[in-house]
């Protein structure tokens, strides 16, 4: 049986929209990463600390992320129903602009709060509509899988700009300069994104109720908004749920491999940064942000190298790999990060190779690129026209619970004796790993939620 190939080439809004996502998450990365390390860095410090601890410190930065990836929901709801997702895209962007802004006159946990407010009200409206946008662009559903790897390339850019060139200022202007950058990011976003409003075409100028997929038959666009849910739909609707709920386990060990980079492996102004690992590179200390730039610069190598083998998968008989064996192997190779991790410290004795940790680095990557683009597309693809934006925001519901589980996991372990470390670190991993393995196991089964009819 022939199968006709998926076109290649995009749209110029398809690039519109993913510069949009590398504008804001430069800004977003870089908030994060000086969040974990401003917080817990001494008050007295030239740069401008808040003092407290690197336990705080990691639970401030989890609640900055988690507030950003629950209010997607709801921005999904009103794109859906209520307001034009092409409007609720530049308001977003320009709400988080101002979060940021704000930032520059923080000196407290009040303005802390306030600013992640904002953040996450501006998230809400951008996040996961930008991503709806950009998926009514494409004629063939079969090129959403390619589109929205390239598309998590384009996020990476801008998290490897933030984390590898915007935290060099903060040694010379502090962190707070450095928040108004973000803002700045994200008011050119806006303008950016309205200015070249006309080569999206009509996509997202409608709620997204109105089915606006170009790859849907006109006789299932006909049915209409208020159409109820088949017994397909509800099956497809419990597969999207269970792979969010998956990735779940997956985004809380992945963003808690962080904190110990940072404190037990890094270094900083402040009594929590144990320094076990040798950041020295012939002359020059690597920041530990370059933590999240190896992520980053992985990101980006790797997703149009997936994007085409995900296609070409796709091309095949049988098909592409499912969801879920995807998640699967996944939350398998972020488990066998934190062995890489433990392994590290054990050999090197309180000073360990800066190689350890991109070893680290590399596999939590090559994890998420495996499943985490293609949420996505997963949801694009099966999910009912008139709950598109609930269900995009809904699966960036998984990090927010697993910013809220993390540091609690972490402030369980966090520890300064390495045998603690080493065994907390070890047992971890390994049941990621076991959870991932019994998640491949059962694919079979949950793989026929997806094609129900």
């Amino acid at each position: 049986m022939e199968t006709t190939p998926v076109k290649t080439k995009k749209p110029f809004g398809f690039y519109v929209c993913a510069m949009g996502f590398t504008f804001e998450r430069m800004a977003f990365y870089t908030a994060k990463y000086m969040l974990a390390i401003w917080i817990a860095t001494r008050t007295t410090a030239s740069t401008g600390g808040l003092g407290m601890t690197t336990a705080q410190g990691a639970m401030i930065s989890a609640y900055f992320v988690a507030a950003t990836y629950i209010t997607p929901t709801i921005g999904g709801i009103i794109a859906d129903y209520w307001i034009s997702p092409r409007i609720c895209v530049p308001v977003g962007m320009l709400m988080m602009g101002a979060g940021y802004s704000l930032a520059f006159w923080a000196n407290s946990m009040s303005m802390v709060i306030l600013m992640t407010v904002l953040v996450a009200l501006g998230t809400g409206l951008f996040k996961g509509n930008l991503s709806g946008v950009n998926g009514l662009l494409f004629d063939d559903e079969k090129a959403l899988n390619e589109a929205f790897s390239i598309q998590y390339s384009f996020v990476n850019i801008g998290s490897f700009i933030g984390t590898t060139f915007l935290v060099l200022l903060i040694p010379k202007f502090g962190f707070n300069f450095v928040f108004l950058i973000c803002g700045l990011l994200l008011i050119f976003d806006a303008i950016w994104f309205v200015a070249n409003g006309r080569s999206l075409g009509d996509a997202g100028k409608k709620p997204f109720k109105v089915d606006q997929r170009k790859f849907e038959s006109a006789g299932k666009k006909a049915e209409g908004a208020d159409t109820k849910l088949t017994s397909g739909d509800k099956k497809r609707m419990i597969a999207i749920f269970l792979v969010t709920m998956f990735s779940v386990i997956f985004w809380m060990v992945w963003y808690m491999a962080y904190m110990p980079a940072y404190y037990y492996f890094g270094y900083g102004d402040g009594a929590g940064f144990l320094e076990r690992a040798n950041w020295v590179v012939g002359s020059f200390k690597v920041p530990t942000s370059y933590f999240d730039s190896m992520n980053a610069l992985t990101c980006i190598i790797l997703g149009p190298i997936l994007g085409r083998l995900w296609t070409k998968l796709a091309a095949r008989p049988k098909g592409d790999m499912s969801m879920f064996k995807k998640t699967a192997l996944g939350m398998m190779l972020v488990g066998v990060s934190y062995l890489a991790m433990v392994l590290g410290d054990v050999v090197g004795k309180g000073h360990a190779s800066i190689l350890w940790l991109v070893l680290v680095s590399l596999l939590m990557s090559v994890g998420e690129m495996v499943f985490s683009p293609l949420g996505n597309s997963f949801i694009s693809k099966l999910a009912p026209a008139k709950f598109m934006g609930m269900l995009l925001g809904f699966w960036t519901i998984a990090v927010f619970f697993s910013q809220l589980l993390y540091p609690i996991i972490y402030a369980r372990l966090e520890t300064d004796v390495p045998g603690d470390f080493q065994m907390g670190y070890g047992v971890l991993g390994a049941i990621v790993i076991v959870l991932g393995l019994v998640l491949w196991i059962g694919s079979k089964t949950l793989d026929k939620l997806e094609t129900a009819e």
